[in-house]
């Protein structure tokens, strides 16, 4: 029984090292990993495409950010890579619609990959869970959208 506690609690620690919560950040989600951003977005991808989504749109905020850098009079370099992924679910937001009309706000769900300039080497995926509001049916639908965008980011920094 010792051993096999022993072998639980080194499988979960081999698990934590590569697929890290780097905590919450107020409301934010981020997990990070040692894997290359090019691997971890592809991952990301995956996960959602996997799950019979369809990415909606793809936006590469780094690149925006170098591009107008001259333009608002900045030179500090942000982020090496950072993008993100917007999609939706039909089903799981007409749950939550239909439980309170107010939840369109949060939709379409967004999943953001990078890896900081000053940083470089750790990869973050990050998500903004939704608040667990309204009635009992609106507060279950907003658990299931939050533990969707979780498995992704999960998945994605494994």
């Amino acid at each position: 029984m010792i051993l096999s506690r022993a072998f639980a609690t080194l499988m979960m620690m081999a698990a934590l090292a590569n697929s890290a919560l780097a905590g919450d950040y107020g409301d934010l989600k981020i997990y990070s990993t040692t894997n290359s951003f090019d691997d971890v977005k592809a991952d990301v991808e995956d996960a959602i495409i996997n799950r019979g989504f369809v990415i909606d749109y793809h936006g590469f905020i780094g690149n925006m950010l170098k591009r107008t850098a001259q333009d608002v009079g900045s030179t500090k370099a942000l982020y090496k890579d950072a993008e993100f992924y917007q999609f939706c679910s039909a089903s799981m937001s007409r749950k939550t619609m239909e439980a309170d009309a107010r939840n369109i706000a949060y939709c379409p769900y967004v999943i953001v990959v990078y890896e900081q300039a000053a940083k470089p080497g750790t990869v973050h995926v990050s998500y903004r869970p939704p608040a667990i509001v309204g009635s009992d049916v609106s507060k279950a639908a907003l658990v299931t959208i939050d533990k969707l965008l979780d498995e992704i980011a999960r998945e994605a920094t494994q």
